[in-house]
Parts: structure tokens; sequence; C-alpha cells
């Protein structure tokens, strides 16, 4: 095992009993260096490897926090890791995706979403509301945020189509992590139409999600209401 392996290692662990809480900010790099007798190349590869683990994030201008992780999975047994997502269009690879834009606006970032994209209250998001449909049926409503100092170009067309490809393959941004609580509740009047639930005693799930790259900037927040009976959730637990 490399150096950093091992400097990775013990913060995780320090991570896991509680000696580092979540959003607690990790101790600047000349500090790390002092305390495991190394350079701050090796800090940083150890850091690098934690924030691809998903276990911290890198706030810009404000150093390296560990990642608040709510839900059953954040206590110190252990913690839920899953393979790398691609996306709606790419889940439902092989069937014909479409969108229903509702709204695609910039607009003044409300307070919560500024808390989840840890940008200023005085920014600008990109805002997405969109149905996608899969071979004809609605599946799933999107409400989608997105910061615009490092996500940027996105057109209708885009929105229309895959945003998560336009990301990777326009951008060249690496996706790679994501945080998710699952929660059931009623849709609105307005899910109904576009979900064509109708008046049926139907629930949605809600997916909330804050999505990360590989170099652990947060590039999406966002909430998605499924239909019920088109909704499956898939997890890998590693110990």
């Amino acid at each position: 095992m490399f150096k950093y392996e091992i400097i990775a290692e013990d913060i995780q662990n320090k991570i896991r009993s509680g000696e580092y809480q979540a959003d607690e900010k990790l101790p600047q790099e000349m500090e790390l260096c002092k305390r495991y007798n190394t350079s701050r190349i090796t800090i940083r590869e150890a850091l690098d490897l934690l924030v691809y683990r998903g276990l911290i994030t890198r706030r810009r201008g404000a150093g390296t926090y560990v990642k608040a992780i709510t839900g059953e999975a954040s206590d110190s047994e252990g913690f839920a890791k899953s393979q790398q997502f691609g996306g709606f269009s790419r889940d439902m690879q092989g069937r014909k995706v479409e969108s229903r834009v509702h709204q695609f606006s910039l607009l003044p970032v409300p307070q919560n979403v500024a808390e989840k994209l840890q940008v200023p209250e005085t920014a600008f998001v990109c805002y997405i509301c969109r149905t996608r449909i899969v071979d004809g049926e609605p599946y799933v409503v999107e409400y989608t945020y997105m910061p615009t100092d490092f996500i940027t170009g996105i057109t209708m067309e885009v929105v229309e189509n895959s945003i998560y490809e336009y990301i990777e393959q326009k951008l060249k941004l690496k996706i790679k992590s994501a945080h998710r609580i699952v929660r059931a509740d009623m849709p609105t009047k307005e899910e109904r139409e576009w979900l064509a639930i109708g008046e049926e005693m139907m629930p949605v799930l809600e997916v909330e999600q804050t999505a990360y790259l590989d170099d652990g900037r947060i590039f999406e927040y966002s909430k998605s209401r499924h239909r019920a009976d088109c909704f499956a959730l898939r997890s890998v637990s590693l110990r």
C-alpha cells in the first residue's frame, strides 16, 4: 500500500469514528503534511482518493470538508457506495427517451439551493423543470439547479436531450458521485397532469440528489419525482 493510501485510510477511519464530523473542515494541507510527516503532493493524492470515494468535498475558496451523508448510511458502521451514474438517458439505454420542458431559465438562487450547491446567495443558477418520457409514457418530473460558473452553454436542445451527456462529452467534465435521499410523497396538481396520474391514488417517489464531479465540485442539486409504478431503487453497499 502506498503512503497516500495509508493516509487516506487513516482519515477515512477518523470520519467513520466521528473524530471528523459531517460538514467539518479538515486541517490545511500543510498541517496534514506535518501530522503525517510527508510531502504536499502525497497529501493531495490522499485527499483526491477521499474525494473519489465520496467522503470529502473541496469548497471553492474555503477548504476541504467532510461530506454530510444523511440517513441510515451515515452511521459509523459503514458507507454506502454506488457505481458511477450516467443520468436518466443512460439508465434507459435502448429505449426512446424524450423530455417535455416546462421551464428553463436563469434565476436568483433560492437560499436552500445556495447551501446545497455551495454558491453565494447572490449567485444565479440554471433552473430546469422537465418531464422525462420513456417509450411514450411519462416516468418522472425533474426539478434541477446547476451553477453557471462552470456548467456553461446549456441550450434548449441540450435540455430536451441528455444534460449529463453534454457535461461529459462537450464540457469534458467527469461526473463521479451523488448523495441521494429517497422519500414517498403525494403528487402535486401539476405532477398529476404531467405524469398522467389523474385522480388515481398513486404516490410519487422523490429522489433528492446532490451530485459531484471527480474534483469534488457540486454540479447539480435536484429533486426527481417518479411515478411509483415506474421506479425501482437499486443499491450496492460495501463495507
